[in-house]
C-alpha cells in the first residue's frame, strides 16, 4: 500500500509487477543517459568559442542525430512490446473472479463455485476499527488463493469504472455493456489494495478494492463457509 512516505513504485506482489518495475528501472536509466549528455552538450555550448559562419549542412551529424535516438527507441520498444504481450496472456486460469462497478462500490462473484457474490463498500470513517486504514478499507474483503492463476472479468452497471491495484500491475476499464479481462498471481499474502481510476462521479474516491491473499486450504475451507 502506498503511504505518504512513498516516493517510488509499490513493492511488487505479482511476477507482472515485477517485471513493470524492471521495465521502468530500465527506461529510467536510458533517459537518465540522454539527460546527462544533453546538458553536457548545451553547457559546452555556452562556455566554448568555437564558431563557423561557413556551415551550410552536415550530412555526417544528421546521419547519427537520426540512428542514434532510432537504436534508443528500439531499447525501449522491445522490453516494452514484450511486458505488453505478457499483461494480456492468460493460460488456464484456475480460478475466475467477475468484478462489477456501480456507483459507488463493487461487487464480486466467483462463479466457478456455488453461486458466490457479495458488495464491497468502503468503511466510513467513524467505523473503522484502530487498525484500519481510512478510505481504503471495506466490509468485504475480495479473498483470493495464493501462487494460483486467477483470470479477472470487469465490467460496469452504470457508468465507466476502472479496477487497479498497483501493487499487483492491474488497472482495467468497466465498461458497461462490455466485459474485460486481466489475470493476476499473487506471490505473497497479504492485503492489496486499490481504488477505482476512473472519475466515475461525485463518490468516486470512496470506492476502494481491498484484495486478501490467503494459502489454498484455507481459501478451500472459506469457500466451503459460504
Amino acid at each position: 500500500m502506498a503511504t505518504w512516505g512513498n516516493f517510488s513504485l509499490l513493492d511488487s506482489g505479482s511476477p507482472l509487477m515485477e517485471q513493470l518495475n524492471f521495465f521502468h528501472d530500465h527506461t529510467m536509466l536510458i533517459l537518465l543517459l540522454i539527460t546527462i549528455l544533453v546538458s553536457y552538450i548545451m553547457m559546452s555550448l555556452f562556455f566554448n568559442k568555437f564558431t563557423n559562419r561557413f556551415l551550410l549542412s552536415g550530412q555526417n551529424i544528421e546521419i547519427i542525430w537520426t540512428i542514434l535516438p532510432a537504436m534508443i527507441l528500439l531499447f525501449i520498444a522491445f522490453p516494452s512490446l514484450r511486458l505488453l504481450y505478457l499483461l494480456d496472456e492468460i493460460n488456464k486460469p484456475s480460478i475466475t473472479l467477475k468484478a462489477i462497478g456501480h456507483q459507488w462500490y463493487w461487487s464480486y462473484e466467483y462463479s466457478d463455485f456455488k453461486k458466490i457474490n457479495f458488495d464491497s463498500y468502503m468503511i466510513p470513517t467513524n467505523d473503522l476499527n484502530l487498525d484500519g486504514f481510512r478510505l481504503l478499507d471495506v466490509d468485504n474483503r475480495t479473498i483470493l488463493p495464493l501462487s494460483t492463476p486467477i483470470r479477472v472479468i470487469v465490467t460496469a452497471m452504470d457508468v465507466l469504472h476502472s479496477w487497479a491495484l498497483p501493487a499487483l500491475g492491474v488497472k482495467i476499464d468497466a465498461t458497461p455493456g462490455r466485459l474485460n479481462q486481466t489475470n493476476i498471481y499473487m506471490t505473497r499474502s497479504g492485503l492489496y489494495f486499490g481504488q477505482c481510476s476512473e472519475i466515475c462521479g461525485v463518490n468516486h474516491s470512496f470506492m476502494p478494492i481491498v484484495i486478501e491473499t490467503i494459502p489454498t486450504k484455507y481459501f478451500i475451507k472459506w469457500i466451503y463457509s459460504k
